[in-house]
C-alpha cells in the first residue's frame, strides 16, 4: 500500500492506494486493480474511530473532501464523530478506472470484467483497506447503492462493522428485480401527476417537447438526437429534493434556443461520464437473477400510453442505438443484461449480523420504494429506522440526516 498526505486548512488527508485481486476468492486468476481511499481527519479528531463512506450508484466515486465549506455537505457533522474514509469503489475516481479504455477488451471481455466490480467485491476491498489501516472494526455509511453495499457486508463480514448508517439505501431482499422496477413505475406515475398538479400548464410543455424530440427536433451538442425515451427520463430529477427545479427550468426555456440544449445535456441521467452506472445499474437489484432490461419489460400500459407520465431511474435498452456516448457499450450491455448474478444478500445472516445503527427511510423515495425498505429493515432489528417525507432520494447533501441518524444509533433520540 502506498500512502501520501496533503493539507487543507484543519483537514488531514491521507490518500491510501492498495492493490487488491480483481477476482476475490480465486487464486488462479492473478488480475489485480487498485483501490484508492482518502482518509480524512479533523485536527484532533486523530484517535477517533473510523467511518467509511459508500457511494451510491454503481459507477460513481466518492466526494471530494474540502474546506471552508466543508464538502460533502455532510462531512462536518461525520468529522466530529470519526476519521472519514472515502472509497472510491472498484472502476472509479482514483482507483483503476472504468472507463473508454476498457473498450479495447471486446463486448465478452467487457461483460465478464464487469461481473467482478460488485457490491460483493466492493465489500472485499473494504477489508482489505480496514485491515491495512488496522482497525478491528470500523462504521459505515452508505448512500442508495452505498446502502445496498452495506446489506452486503452484514451478509458476511458483519463482525468487522460497528454503527451501520444507511441513507435511501435499504434495497430488496431476494426480490426479483422485476417487482423492484414496477413498484418504481408506480413512485413515477405518482411523482409526475404531483409535479403537474402544482404547474399545470408543464404537462402541454412537456408534450410539446416529447413532440419536438419524436420529430428529430432536439440535438444536444454532443450530437445526440434526443429520443422521446430519453427525455422521459429527465423525472429522474423528481427524485432528489430540489431536482424539480431544474425541470420546471427547462419547461420554461424555449427549447430551440442553446440554453435548452445545454441546459438539457447536463440534466439527463445516464450519461457516458460513468458507462458503468448505465451498464451495471440494473445489476444493483439482481440478488440471484438475470435482468433482462427489466425496466423496458415491466413498463406499465399507462406509461406506454401517455408519455407525458415521466421516468426515473430506469436505463433504457433503446439508448444503445439514440446516444453517442453509449453506442460503443451495445454488445456488451447486451451481454451484462443476460448475466446470471449471484445472491448478494443472505437473510438469515442479516436477522444474526447484530447491527446496530440508523437508517433514513425517505416515504416518497422514487429510486429505492419505501415499501422493500421497510421490509429490509425489520431484518435488522438493531437499526432504527427514521421514516421521513422531508427529503428526497438525496437528503443526506442537505446536512441534518446524518446528526440525526448518530444521534438515534447512540440512544440521544428517539425518533
Amino acid at each position: 500500500m502506498t500512502v501520501t498526505t496533503r493539507r487543507l486548512l484543519d483537514l488531514t488527508i491521507d490518500d491510501h492506494t492498495l492493490a487488491v485481486p480483481l477476482v476475490w476468492g480465486d487464486d488462479a486468476d492473478t488480475r489485480t486493480i487498485d483501490v484508492h481511499a482518502a482518509v480524512v481527519t479533523r485536527e484532533g479528531g486523530e484517535s477517533l474511530p473510523y467511518l467509511l463512506f459508500l457511494q451510491g450508484g454503481p459507477g460513481f466515486e466518492a466526494p471530494p473532501a474540502f474546506h471552508a465549506p466543508t464538502a460533502p455537505s455532510w462531512l462536518d457533522g461525520a468529522l466530529a464523530h470519526y476519521r472519514v474514509v472515502l472509497l472510491d469503489q472498484r472502476g472509479t475516481g482514483a482507483s483503476t478506472p472504468f472507463g473508454d479504455a476498457d473498450l479495447d477488451r471486446g463486448a465478452e471481455g467487457i461483460a465478464e470484467y464487469v461481473t467482478h466490480l460488485r457490491a460483493d467485491a466492493i465489500v472485499e476491498d473494504a477489508e482489505a483497506l480496514r485491515e491495512s489501516l488496522g482497525a478491528a472494526r470500523w462504521s459505515v455509511l452508505g448512500q442508495s447503492f452505498g446502502g445496498f453495499t452495506i446489506l452486503r457486508y452484514l451478509s458476511v463480514h458483519a463482525d468487522s462493522l460497528g454503527e451501520v448508517y444507511i441513507t435511501g439505501g435499504l434495497s430488496a431482499v431476494g426480490r426479483h428485480p422485476d417487482e423492484v422496477y414496477a413498484l418504481t413505475y408506480d413512485k413515477m406515475r405518482d411523482a409526475s401527476e404531483q409535479y403537474y398538479r402544482r404547474f399545470p400548464g408543464h404537462r402541454d410543455a412537456m408534450r410539446a417537447r416529447l413532440d419536438l424530440a419524436a420529430s428529430g427536433g432536439i440535438v444536444l451538442p454532443t450530437g445526440e438526437l434526443v429520443s422521446v425515451s430519453r427525455l422521459r427520463s429527465l423525472g429522474m430529477l423528481l427524485g432528489t429534493n430540489d431536482g424539480w427545479q431544474t425541470l420546471h427550468a427547462l419547461l420554461e426555456t424555449d427549447p430551440r434556443t442553446n440554453a435548452f440544449r445545454y441546459d438539457l445535456a447536463a440534466a439527463l441521467p445516464f450519461s457516458a461520464r460513468n458507462p458503468l452506472y448505465y451498464l451495471f445499474h440494473e445489476s444493483s437489484y439482481a440478488d440471484g437473477f438475470a435482468t433482462r432490461w427489466a425496466a423496458d419489460r415491466v413498463e406499465p400500459q399507462d406509461f406506454r400510453d401517455d408519455q407525458t407520465l415521466l421516468t426515473g431511474e430506469h436505463a433504457r435498452r433503446d439508448w444503445l442505438d439514440t446516444v453517442p456516448g453509449l453506442a460503443p457499450w451495445k454488445d456488451a450491455a447486451l451481454r451484462v443484461a443476460d448475466t446470471e448474478w449471484p445472491r448478494l444478500y443472505d437473510a438469515a445472516a442479516l436477522e444474526a449480523s447484530g447491527a446496530r445503527g440508523a437508517a433514513a427511510v425517505y416515504v416518497n423515495d422514487v429510486y429505492v420504494p419505501v415499501e422493500f425498505s421497510l421490509e429490509t429493515v425489520r431484518l435488522l432489528p438493531g437499526v432504527t429506522p427514521w421514516i421521513t417525507s422531508e427529503h428526497e432520494h438525496n437528503g443526506l447533501r442537505a446536512g441534518d440526516v446524518l446528526p440525526r441518524l448518530i444521534d438515534l444509533a447512540h440512544g440521544r433520540r428517539v425518533r
